[in-house]
C-alpha cells in the first residue's frame, strides 16, 4: 500500500510539473501570463488534462479499496502486530487532498479549453490582420508609403527594428512606424487605450549647502575630472557664499528643480579625448574650467544632475535602443535640459534616431568661440558658403553658450575667477613687484620668435615662466627666463600676486588666465593683430562658424589675442599695441611700470554673477515652445499700409520703444518694455549699432520689428518689400528705395552688415557688470 501511495503521488507531481512546463514555454518578450498554443495545440492541450484526469480518478478507485481493507477485522488481527492502525490514518488526509485536486483540474481544464478556443479564434482574426495589412492613404501621413517601402527594404540593417518588434511583415512595419516612430496613422486593430499617468508634481529647487555630493557625481579615472573636481573645491567657499547671497536676493521665489544631464563629449574616448593626457603636461585648460564652474553653478542652484563621459554611460541615461541608433528612444527623455558640447552633440545625434529631432529643443551646447546663425541654418549655409565643420545644426541660436559674450545671438555662459575680500585686495597691493612680468604661454612653442619683444621686456622687467618641460629646459624660452615649469593652480595664483604684468604673445585665443590676472592685481599686454586673424590667414580659425561680426562675409576675424579684456575692460587694467612697433611696445612697459591698479574682476565673472545668468537662463529659456513666426512668404507686396503698432516713435528721437499704451504685452523674455529698435548705418552691425547707444543687440526682439509698418514708423520709405532668407534681414536698400523682411526666424542675426543695408536692430538695456541680463530678466 505504501508503494501505491507514493506511485500514485510522484505520478501526480510529474504530470502536473509536465503540464505546467509546456504552459510555461515562451518567447523572449511574450507575457508570463500568456499561454503559447504555437507550442501546444488545443487538441494536445486537452489530452493532457483528459490524461491528468483519469489518472486521478485511478488513484482514487486504489485509495477506496485501500480504505475498505482498512476496516477490514481480519486485515487488523492479522497484521496488527506489523501495522499498527494509526500508520493509515494520514491515508485518510491524502485521499481528501487527491479529491480536492482532481477537482480543481476538472475546473482548470473547463477553463483552459475556454481560454483555448478564444484564442485559436483571436489568433486566426491576428493572422487575418496581419496577412491583410495594407498601407493607409491618409493626407496627414505623406510619407508613410515612402517609410514602409523603406523598411521592406532595409529593415534588417539594425537589429533595433527587430528589438521594437519589426519581423518583416507588413503589419510590423506599420506597427512601428505609427506607434514607435510617427510617419503612419494608427492602426484601427490596435489597442490605443493605454493610459498616459500624469507626471508626478515637479519638486522645488533650493539651494544646496555642500559640492561634496557633485565630486561624487563627476567620478574618477581621468586626470581631466581629477582637475575639474580640484578646482570645485578650492572655489568651494566662494560658491557657497555667492549661492546664499542669490537666495536673499531671490526671497524664497519657487523654482522647479530641472533634471540635467551633463554629458562632456571632448572627454569621451570616442572623441579621442585629446585634453587628458596633456592635463599634466601644459595643455589647454579653459575648456575644463569653464565645465568645472558649469557643474558647481548648476549643483548649487540645487538642481537633479548626471554626469556622463563616456558613450555608454549617455546611451543607458538616454535609454538608447539596441542597434546602430536608427531607431527612437524607448521611453521620453527623462531630462529637462541637457548640457553638452559639439561632440557630444554630433553622438547624440548618431544614438538617438528620431528622438534627436524631437528633443534637441532641450539641448544646450557650450560653445567657446561661438556660432552665428548664417553657420547654423544648414540650408542657408551651403547655399551662401557658411558651411563649416562645426555649424549647421539648425537649433535656436541662443542654445549655443560661449565663454565670453562675443556675439548676443548666443547665449553667454561663461566661467568664475576667483575674488578677492578686502583683506587680499589691500595685501597684493603692498607686496606687488613692480618690475616682475609673467608670461601668457606654458607651451614652448608660444615663445617661438619672440625674442625682440623678451628682449625689450627684460630691459625692464624681470620674466617669469610656466613652460611644461620633463627633463631639460626647452630651447625656445631664453635663459634670462625664469621658468618654474608647469605650476598647480593654487601655486600660479600667487606668482600673479607678485606680478606687476601679464603678456600675452598671441596664442591662446581668449582663455581664461587673463581675467584671473587681472583679478589679481596685474595689467594684461596684449598684442594688436594687424591684419586681424581669421580663416583665411590663420589655420586655427578655419571652420570655426562665425564671422565675429567683422564683414558681411564668412570670414572668422579677431583683432586681438583677447578681444573682451580690451572691449569690455580696458585701460589701465588692459594694454593692447602693435608688437610689430618697437617703440610703441616698449613706451607701454614703461607706463604699465608707473600705473597703479587695484584687482579688478566683471561682476560677470563672480560665482555670483555666473550663479545669477544660469538661474534666469534656466527659469525663462524655453526654446520648445515656439514663438510667433513672420509673416506668410511673399514675393512684392504693393505701396504699404500702417495697421495698429504696439511700438512707438520715442519722444524727441528717432528710435521705437514699446508703446505703454499699446493695451498688452506678449509672454516674452527678455521683457518687451527693454525693447528699443534703431536704425544702423552702412556697413555697421547691429551688435556694434546697439553698443553705440549704451545698449545690446537682442535677437529675441527681431520678430516684433519684422513688419512692413515699423518701416514707417522710422519714416523710411519704401516701394516694395521683399521677403527673404538673409541673416541681415529686417534691412533697407535706400538708393533703391527696397525693404527686405526675414523669411526664416532661425536667422535672425545680430552678426553680419553690408554696404547696401541699412539694418532694422533690437537692442536692449542691460545690468550692471551683467551684459548677458536686462534690468528686469532677472
Amino acid at each position: 500500500r505504501i508503494f501505491v501511495l507514493g506511485i500514485g503521488f510522484f505520478t501526480l507531481c510529474f504530470l502536473m510539473t509536465s503540464l505546467g512546463g509546456q504552459f510555461s514555454a515562451k518567447r523572449p518578450g511574450d507575457s508570463p501570463f500568456t499561454i503559447r498554443t504555437e507550442v501546444m495545440g488545443a487538441l494536445e492541450s486537452r489530452g493532457v488534462l483528459r490524461r491528468m484526469s483519469d489518472m486521478l480518478e485511478m488513484l482514487m478507485k486504489r485509495m477506496d479499496i485501500l480504505a475498505r481493507l482498512e476496516n477490514s477485522t481480519d486485515f487488523h488481527k492479522g497484521d496488527e502486530a506489523r501495522f499498527p492502525l494509526d500508520r493509515f490514518q494520514p491515508a485518510a488526509g491524502l485521499m481528501e487532498r487527491i479529491q480536492a485536486i482532481a477537482q480543481n483540474v476538472s475546473d482548470i481544464a473547463i477553463k483552459v479549453d475556454q481560454i483555448l478556443r478564444n484564442s485559436l479564434l483571436n489568433g486566426k482574426v491576428m493572422e487575418g490582420r496581419r496577412d491583410q495589412c495594407e498601407v493607409p492613404r491618409d493626407p496627414k501621413y505623406p510619407d508613410c508609403a515612402g517609410k514602409v517601402e523603406w523598411m521592406r527594404a532595409r529593415w534588417t540593417s539594425d537589429p533595433c527594428y527587430a528589438f521594437f518588434g519589426v519581423d518583416g511583415t507588413e503589419c510590423s512595419f506599420l506597427i512601428y512606424l505609427s506607434e514607435v516612430e510617427w510617419f503612419c496613422p494608427p492602426l484601427p486593430w490596435r489597442n490605443h487605450t493605454v493610459a498616459v499617468p500624469s507626471p508626478p508634481p515637479r519638486a522645488q529647487a533650493a539651494f544646496r549647502r555642500d559640492l561634496a555630493r557633485l565630486l561624487e557625481l563627476i567620478g574618477t579615472g581621468k586626470e581631466s575630472l581629477s582637475f575639474m573636481k580640484k578646482r570645485i573645491w578650492h572655489l568651494a567657499q566662494q560658491w557657497l557664499r555667492a549661492a546664499r547671497r542669490l537666495e536673499q536676493r531671490l526671497a524664497g521665489r519657487q523654482r522647479d528643480q530641472k533634471h540635467i544631464l551633463v554629458h562632456i563629449g571632448f572627454l569621451t574616448e570616442e572623441s579621442g579625448d585629446v585634453f587628458s593626457p596633456r592635463v599634466l603636461k601644459g595643455g589647454p585648460l579653459g575648456e575644463m574650467v569653464q565645465w568645472a564652474d558649469i557643474l558647481a553653478a548648476l549643483f548649487m542652484l540645487g538642481h537633479s544632475l548626471r554626469v556622463t563621459v563616456s558613450l555608454k554611460e549617455l546611451q543607458s541615461h538616454l535609454g538608447v535602443p539596441p542597434g546602430r541608433g536608427n531607431c527612437p528612444l524607448t521611453s521620453p527623455l527623462p531630462f529637462d535640459l541637457i548640457y553638452t558640447d559639439y561632440h557630444g552633440l554630433q553622438q547624440m545625434k548618431q544614438h538617438m534616431g528620431l528622438s534627436f529631432k524631437k528633443y534637441r529643443c532641450r539641448v544646450r551646447v557650450i560653445d567657446t568661440f561661438g556660432t552665428e546663425p548664417a553657420y547654423n541654418h544648414e540650408e542657408y549655409a551651403t547655399l551662401r558658403g557658411y558651411r563649416t565643420n562645426w555649424g549647421y545644426w539648425n537649433l535656436q541660436p541662443r542654445q549655443f553658450m560661449t565663454m565670453f559674450p562675443h556675439t548676443p545671438d548666443n547665449s553667454f555662459m561663461g566661467f568664475v575667477s576667483e575674488e578677492l575680500n578686502q583683506t587680499e585686495r589691500q595685501l597684493i597691493k603692498a607686496n606687488k613687484v613692480s618690475s616682475m612680468a609673467v608670461v601668457y604661454g606654458k607651451e614652448a612653442s608660444i615663445w617661438k620668435g619672440k625674442e625682440k619683444f623678451l628682449a625689450i621686456l627684460n630691459k625692464y622687467m624681470e620674466i617669469h615662466g610656466t613652460v611644461y618641460y620633463e627633463t631639460q629646459r626647452p630651447p625656445e624660452v631664453p635663459a634670462f627666463v625664469k621658468n618654474h615649469g608647469l605650476l598647480p593652480q593654487h601655486e600660479f595664483q600667487q606668482l600673479l600676486r607678485k606680478a606687476k604684468l601679464f603678456i600675452g604673445f598671441g596664442f591662446p585665443y581668449e582663455g581664461p588666465a587673463p581675467l584671473e590676472a587681472i583679478a589679481n592685481g596685474c595689467v594684461f599686454l596684449q598684442a594688436r593683430f594687424n591684419p586681424p586673424h581669421s580663416s583665411l590667414n590663420h589655420e586655427f580659425f578655419r571652420g570655426k562658424p562665425t564671422s565675429r561680426e567683422a564683414t558681411g562675409t564668412a570670414v572668422f576675424q579677431v583683432s586681438s589675442q583677447h578681444p573682451y579684456a580690451e572691449d569690455f575692460i580696458g585701460k589701465p587694467h588692459v594694454w593692447t599695441v602693435d608688437y610689430n612697433n618697437s617703440e610703441e611696445f616698449e613706451a607701454a612697459i614703461k607706463t604699465i611700470m608707473r600705473t597703479q591698479v587695484d584687482p579688478y574682476l566683471p561682476y560677470e565673472y563672480t560665482c555670483e554673477g555666473m550663479l545669477e545668468r544660469i538661474h534666469a537662463y534656466i527659469q525663462h529659456q524655453d526654446f520648445c515652445t515656439t514663438s510667433s513666426l513672420p509673416p506668410s512668404p511673399k514675393t512684392k507686396s504693393p505701396p504699404m499700409q500702417s495697421p495698429p503698432s504696439p511700438l512707438a516713435l520715442s519722444p524727441n528721437s528717432t528710435h521705437l520703444v514699446w508703446s505703454p499704451s499699446a493695451g498688452w504685452a506678449p509672454q516674452a523674455w527678455p521683457p518687451v518694455a527693454s525693447l528699443q529698435v534703431w536704425v544702423s548705418e552702412p556697413q555697421h552691425t547691429c551688435t556694434e549699432t546697439c553698443r553705440r547707444h549704451g545698449l545690446v543687440c537682442e535677437p529675441s526682439f527681431f520678430r516684433f520689428l519684422n513688419k512692413e509698418e515699423v518701416f514707417l514708423q522710422l519714416s523710411i520709405a519704401c516701394d516694395s518689400t521683399e521677403y527673404e532668407m538673409n541673416h541681415l534681414y529686417p534691412a533697407v536698400a535706400e538708393n533703391v528705395r527696397e525693404c527686405y523682411l526675414q523669411k526664416e526666424p532661425l536667422l535672425f542675426s545680430c552678426a553680419g552688415h553690408h554696404a547696401k543695408y541699412r539694418r532694422l536692430c533690437p537692442c536692449r538695456d542691460f545690468r550692471q557688470g551683467q551684459v548677458a541680463l536686462c534690468r528686469d530678466c532677472l
